[in-house]
């Protein structure tokens, strides 16, 4: 059987890349497509290496595992043992579903041969049935961490958000809605919902305490000098929700939203805090609602 190592090369940047994409959905992290390339390229040339070589260090479990962190880091950079470990667990899960996946469609498809060298599994089957295995086994992997995710621990649920606006600073709790698909009708930004009561310290009162005669476009109680400042600040959302089909959320743009969870920061500047005049929680365990 003749085994083009171009072949061999294309096969395995295309599952690494599809590999690493999925793990990257799965942690819910920040995707660039040129560190997982570069990672992707790392380990099919690995992979090539090990199929020409007669050396068995290349198939040894040891190097098996540091070629998995280093393809890791390299993809997602963890700021942590704690996010490595949990990168390295999710991409192995990940590979073992593609494999079962992939494999399962090539037995299907009866292949003329295929040879194993070294650990890797070889064959004359199209480059076509890999491609086609791996976006079946990403389809499955997404669909099944999707539902696992639904489970989602009560610590998971939870975020600290800090708010900059008006050059002043506010922090709270906040928790993850993942169903919170709020958005600016004009700029498309997505909209954190906020407790009014919160930025008291960030915003005149006089806003505030109008926000329904606002909403209703009337800002008589409102003095001149604050209304000429904030009226073209000030957005309308409009949202739906249990017992209220056709709400209004006054809306700001702050200076930044910084999200912490798990020790891990995101900073976002292109989004909308929407005022919400009531307690989200009775007891207070937080008082932010954002869809991650």
């Amino acid at each position: 059987m003749t085994i083009y190592v171009d072949v061999v090369l294309l096969e395995n940047i295309v599952m690494n890349y599809i590999i690493l994409l999925a793990t990257g959905i799965i942690l819910r992290t920040k995707i660039k497509h040129l560190k997982i390339i570069i990672a992707s390229v790392l380990g099919a040339i690995y992979s090539v290496v090990a199929y020409i070589s007669d050396l068995k260090i290349y198939s040894s479990l040891f190097i098996k595992l540091l070629l998995s962190v280093i393809i890791v880091y390299i993809a997602y950079n963890p700021q942590n043992l704690k996010k490595l470990f949990k990168c390295i667990l999710i991409f192995y899960l990940t590979s073992f579903a593609f494999g079962g996946a992939a494999f399962a469609l090539i037995y299907i498809l009866k292949p003329q041969e295929i040879l194993m060298r070294n650990g890797l599994f070889l064959g004359t089957y199209p480059l076509k049935t890999i491609i086609l295995g791996a976006i079946i086994a990403f389809l499955v992997i997404i669909t099944a961490f999707s539902i696992v995710k639904s489970k989602i621990s009560k610590k998971d649920m939870f975020c600290e958000i800090e708010i900059e606006l008006n050059n002043t600073k506010i922090k709270t709790r906040a928790m993850i809605d993942t169903g919170n698909m709020l958005k600016d009708p004009i700029t498309n930004m997505p909209v954190v919902v906020v407790e009014k009561s919160l930025l008291y310290e960030c915003m005149p009162k006089e806003i505030l305490n109008n926000l329904e005669n606002i909403i209703g476009g009337d800002f008589e109680k409102v003095p001149e000098n604050i209304r000429n400042e904030y009226i073209s600040k000030l957005k309308l959302i409009p949202f739906s929700s249990l017992g209220k089909q056709n709400g209004m959320l006054i809306g700001i743009k702050p200076k930044y939203l910084k999200i912490t969870q798990d020790e891990e920061e995101n900073i976002k500047e292109n989004v909308i805090i929407g005022i919400y005049t009531k307690s989200l929680t009775k007891k207070g365990e937080y008082r932010a609602l954002i869809g991650m």
